[in-house]
């Protein structure tokens, strides 16, 4: 299967470090070389890169290593395919709008018996479960909320619901964001840890490359990373229950 990768933070930052070890199981130290993604938003923008090579050979992937795009929201994916052709079109993250916002969903895992049509707006690009996934999702939002976008605590219960309907027909790990909220799924495997003073030092599990935070950083500073499997082999991951969707704004991790 695929594996995911996000940050969520209380000021803009960047995921250089993180990324880097993230794309070395492209292909490097484990077998997801089906493809790859990455979207960053920046206000009400949202940047996307992906690219249907593997992240270990892919030019896309070692500009934005070496590109600091600074982001509040951050989601990346690399690919094992299960359903659909290695192609750029079933490349996540998938994008889509609703409520003047974009929205951006990735998933790793695997649904059977998913292929019913699906009415209203949103329509598959690709032929994978999980770009279905996400516009039932987006269309299921719209038509419980057609005034337009709900509170925070209702967004989070009709998620709930349309996530666990899902997640009946298999793994269903996913991160999803409209740039204001940031949504993590836990069907089989997803980690977080949150990063805030005092900063030390962080070392990857994929590569020899260590990073101290505490120079790059300020007291006020927070970011929560989320990822299939911790990336660190010094800092100690947060395993999400299985089941259980988390909500991240500004750093920090709640169930509403």
């Amino acid at each position: 299967m695929c594996q995911l990768l996000g940050m969520n933070c209380n000021v803009p930052t960047d995921i250089c470090f993180s990324f880097t070890g993230f794309c070395a199981r492209g292909g490097q130290t484990d077998d997801h070389q089906d493809g790859w993604g990455i979207a960053f938003f920046e206000g009400a923008g949202c940047r996307l890169y992906i690219d249907e090579k593997s992240s270990v050979t892919s030019p896309v992937a070692e500009l934005v290593k070496q590109y600091p795009i600074h982001s509040k929201h951050v989601i990346a994916h690399i690919r094992k395919a299960t359903q659909g052709q290695i192609a750029l079109e079933n490349c996540h993250p998938f994008r889509r709008e609703l409520w003047g916002r974009y929205w951006v969903f990735a998933h790793n895992g695997d649904l059977k018996d998913f292929d019913g049509p699906i009415e209203g707006l949103y329509k598959s690009v690709g032929n994978t479960d999980s770009e279905r996934a996400f516009c039932i999702i987006l269309e299921t939002l719209r038509a419980a909320f057609p005034e337009g976008m709900p509170t925070t605590e209702q967004l989070y219960k009709a998620l709930q619901a349309i996530t666990a309907q899902i997640a009946a027909h298999g793994v269903f790990n996913y991160l999803l964001s409209d740039g204001v909220h940031l949504f993590a799924h836990c069907s089989t495997s997803l980690h977080f840890i949150v990063r805030q003073a005092p900063f030390a030092e962080a070392h990857l599990v994929d590569e020899d490359v260590t990073v101290n935070f505490q120079g790059l950083t300020t007291l006020q500073d927070r970011v929560a990373v989320i990822a299939t499997l911790p990336l660190t082999d010094n800092e100690v991951w947060k395993a999400i229950a299985p089941n259980q969707l988390i909500l991240f704004q500004d750093g920090q991790p709640s169930l509403l």
